[in-house]
């Protein structure tokens, strides 16, 4: 039998692309010698990773894979009573888009006009319905198996709050996928919280300062760079929402490449600071090309698409990166975090056809 190697994961949020990250762990649950330590997750992040850790309480691995695939399944059975239905012409043209159906229109709109304190006075999150089903609370909170650290973000000192074992409610996970315009926020302990990724996307402080380990894999849903400047009010909106949701793990990603840095050129002692070993599996370019109203598209095909997705790039990534894990950092942390203005964004940098043209 071979040795198990200690991973944590830090997960983002990105609404139904969460579904893509859903993919990536099933595939590394089947890697029996990959023990997960800890779990970071904000918004969908969470979610994702609330489950995992109550399915793998209940039965191992395979109860890790098979709540994965229950919780996206009850959300999908939401989505056929959703308002928000492709178009006849969206499905035609394989797009996974909702920028045609008017009801999204409508919303997208007056969301912006009206606060759900008056769009949705009885506070109603279909969320909370599924999470309720799925998970067992007590087992969650148990934590003999993994740690879990999820993130919100305070709305009055606009801070983080980490909410860890023994914390995690139904009302912790809506919290970390509160979205402001879209649903009140929510109260615990009378603070309220809104989504964590405005403060961390996800958080990675946790896994470095609360854990023994110091490999830590970021699953990226939120690209870092965009080509092209966008010229739609929707476009401009969504790519401002990547920029902020993103602007914490930059600055975490900062400290962390800065403090490998001082450690091997022994200016700080190895003994009191963790030499972070970053790695990282980001959404393909197919997702990126997503617009951001396909991030409420919550049909079976979809989920089940991104999960593919997500599988092969974990798959790819196994094969390329494992042997790295407790060794060495498999990403360029300063390339793809710190390297300011790109001609190219980091998939096209690596496709030679693109170069060649």
């Amino acid at each position: 039998m071979s040795k198990s190697i200690k991973l944590n994961l830090a997960l983002q949020g990105g609404g139904s692309h969460g579904a893509y990250t859903w993919g990536v762990l099933d595939r590394l649950l089947e890697e029996e010698d990959i023990e997960i330590e800890a779990i970071s997750g904000t918004s969908a992040g969470a979610m994702n990773a609330a489950v995992l850790a109550n399915g793998y309480m209940q039965n191992g691995r395979a109860g890790a894979k098979n709540l994965l695939e229950t919780f996206w399944y009850e959300v999908s059975l939401l989505g056929l009573v959703s308002p928000f239905q492709q178009t006849p012409f969206e499905q035609y043209g394989n797009s996974w888009n909702l920028d045609w159906s008017l009801s999204y229109s409508y919303f997208d709109l007056i969301s912006r006009l009206i606060s759900p304190y008056q769009l949705n006075p009885l506070n109603l999150n279909p969320l909370r319905w599924v999470l309720d089903k799925v998970l067992d609370k007590s087992l969650l909170n148990a934590c003999s198996s993994m740690k879990l650290f999820i993130s919100a973000t305070q709305v009055r000192s606009g801070q983080p709050r980490i909410f860890e074992c023994g914390e995690i409610t139904t009302d912790v996970l809506l919290a970390s996928t509160c979205i402001p315009q879209i649903f009140q926020a929510v109260e615990i302990d009378g603070e309220p919280y809104w989504d964590g990724g405005f403060m961390g996307n996800p958080v990675i402080w946790p896994l470095v300062y609360r854990t023994n380990i110091s490999d830590v894999l970021l699953v990226q849903i939120n690209p870092i760079f965009r080509d092209g400047t966008p010229k739609h009010a929707s476009d401009i909106i969504n790519r401002l929402n990547e920029i902020t949701f993103n602007s914490s793990l930059i600055g975490e990603m900062r400290a962390i490449n800065f403090v490998s840095k001082l450690i091997r050129e022994n200016r700080l002692d190895s003994n009191k600071y963790k030499d972070v070993r970053m790695h990282m599996i980001a959404a393909d370019p197919e997702v990126h090309g997503l617009n951001a109203s396909s991030k409420l598209n919550t049909s079976w095909a979809f989920f089940q698409y991104l999960c593919s997705m997500g599988r092969d790039r974990a798959e790819v990534w196994i094969r390329e990166n494992k042997h790295h894990i407790g060794k060495k950092s498999s990403v360029d942390i300063r390339e793809i975090f710190l390297g300011g203005v790109k001609s190219t964004s980091p998939q096209q940098k690596k496709n030679p056809k693109t170069e060649a043209a």
